[in-house]
């Protein structure tokens, strides 16, 4: 069995939408508090192109198992180099390094479709996706305390950058 990082099609939103809704119950991945669904998501999955803000799938046996989004930040122009990234994976395939794969091919190919910074805002107390994308060279630029509200918890984001001009560094790290 091989994986393989491609473009999202149209035909995997169902997979995407599964992974996603798999995250919101533990009230550490998204603020999303009940399940989004295919139609709801729709115009998201639009708004990616491969060439400006894609939108990858990690695919197992033509199964789509992880994925991986660019989003413009703040949607202004002068903004366009910038992309928020997204990261998700099924659960039985957490922990096997698809999050490391994708993370790694992100900032590789970023050049490709223009992006020169990376950004990733993740809740503070997410301890796996924090390590993940500091194990990368991404930093800590800011963070947002008890911004977020889940089930009466006032939660905390932090917002992890990288110059794309760190990933040559990065390479020859992981």
């Amino acid at each position: 069995m091989s994986q393989t990082i491609r473009n999202a099609s149209e035909n995997d939103l169902p997979a995407i939408v599964a992974i996603y809704n798999s995250t919101i119950s533990s009230r550490r991945v998204t603020a999303d508090t009940a399940p989004v669904s295919v139609e709801s998501r729709l115009n998201w999955f639009l708004e990616h192109t491969p060439d400006f803000r894609p939108l990858w799938v990690v695919e197992e046996e033509q199964m789509a198992i992880a994925w991986l989004s660019f989003s413009s930040f703040y949607g202004r122009p002068a903004y366009n180099k910038t992309a928020e990234i997204s990261l998700y994976v099924d659960e039985s395939w957490r922990g096997k390094g698809l999050g490391s794969a994708l993370l790694q091919a992100a900032i590789a190919r970023s050049p490709e479709i223009g992006i020169d910074t990376l950004l990733g805002f993740i809740f503070g107390h997410n301890i796996p996706s924090l390590k993940l994308f500091k194990k990368f060279g991404f930093e800590q630029w800011g963070w947002l305390p008890k911004v977020a509200l889940l089930d009466d918890v006032e939660r905390d984001v932090a917002i992890l950058g990288m110059k794309i001009s760190m990933a040559s560094r990065i390479k020859n790290t992981v």
